[in-house]
């Protein structure tokens, strides 16, 4: 698909004002480009208002869709630290709100824009599933969500009868879309969510016995492997090293607070012997058990 950009002044946006209804979304700029690996970014061709300087970042006046269809890079924002953006991602950007984004010189990739404010806009973009602390959403290759760009760059091309109203229409149905794929995103991350308390609470409740993670992954309905993503997703560790740590800082209160011996601590605390109890206590915490103990 060739190179397209194409922006309205303020004065186009004023004399299109007078033309007619735009449904309560005003179309600022759209575009494409196909930025190549190892080239400059963002594109010195943009008006001044558009492009930034990634040590400065910037600051919109306008709502923006930003489709990354091809390549990788990074987004930083206002309320979000350092994000890796791969393909399929959209970028919602908000009126004020500071951010920068870039691809990687390594791979370049292929951008679609659009920005736009108006009554409906608003309305639109204060959903609770459209929030400036999480603008990255994954749509996906999503060949409806394309075709509806690539007909706002047609009808912006060539300006035909009613292309005002028509590519304010466009817009309104593309956020329908990035709407639902934000709910199935919310939604995911719940189910994620009520998964993992799920499991730390059995965790915590059988502490001292040896999970099958892979039973209770079937118990929930999922692959192991994604309990384990999701549960890693969640808390920064495995189910199985968090289960792990759980053990030995159970068994260190133990030989602070009890008199039991170090090998009745490992069998309390299910471990197949003392001297691997022993050895991974160490390994976690620098010093071996009756060391711990008597400190």
């Amino acid at each position: 698909m060739e190179v397209f950009r194409k922006y309205f002044s303020e004065k186009q946006l004023q004399e299109l004002e007078d033309t007619g209804p735009n449904w309560g979304v005003n179309v600022h700029t759209v575009g494409h480009h196909q930025h190549l690996p190892g080239t400059s970014y963002p594109d010195p061709q943009h008006p001044s208002s558009y492009v930034f300087d990634w040590s400065k970042g910037r600051r919109l006046a306008e709502y923006q869709i930003v489709f990354v269809a091809n390549g990788e890079g990074v987004y930083e924002g206002e309320k979000t630290g350092l994000t890796k953006v791969q393909a399929g991602t959209i970028m919602l950007l908000f009126p004020g709100v500071w951010h920068r984004y870039k691809p990687l010189r390594e791979t370049g990739w292929e951008e679609f824009w659009v920005g736009f404010d108006g009554l409906f806009a608003d309305y639109l973009m204060r959903q609770e599933c459209f929030d400036p602390e999480q603008p990255l959403i994954g749509i996906g290759f999503n060949a409806e969500f394309l075709d509806i760009f690539r007909r706002l760059i047609d009808v912006l091309k060539y300006e035909g009868v009613a292309f005002r109203q028509i590519s304010s229409c466009l817009v309104i149905q593309m956020l329908g879309l990035v709407y639902s794929s934000a709910l199935m995103k919310n939604q995911t991350q719940l189910r994620q969510k009520q998964i993992v308390q799920s499991v730390l609470f059995k965790i915590h409740e059988n502490w001292e016995q040896a999970l099958d993670f892979k039973a209770i992954a079937k118990e929930q309905n999922v692959s192991y492997e994604w309990l384990r993503k999701a549960f890693k997703a969640e808390k920064d560790i495995s189910p199985g090293q968090y289960l792990l740590n759980l053990k030995i800082e159970k068994s260190g209160q133990m030989l602070r607070e009890t008199t039991l011996t170090v090998a009745e601590i490992a069998t309390k605390s299910g471990f197949e012997s003392e001297f691997y109890f022993s050895r991974i206590f160490k390994k976690k915490m620098g010093q071996a058990p009756s060391s711990y103990r008597g400190k």
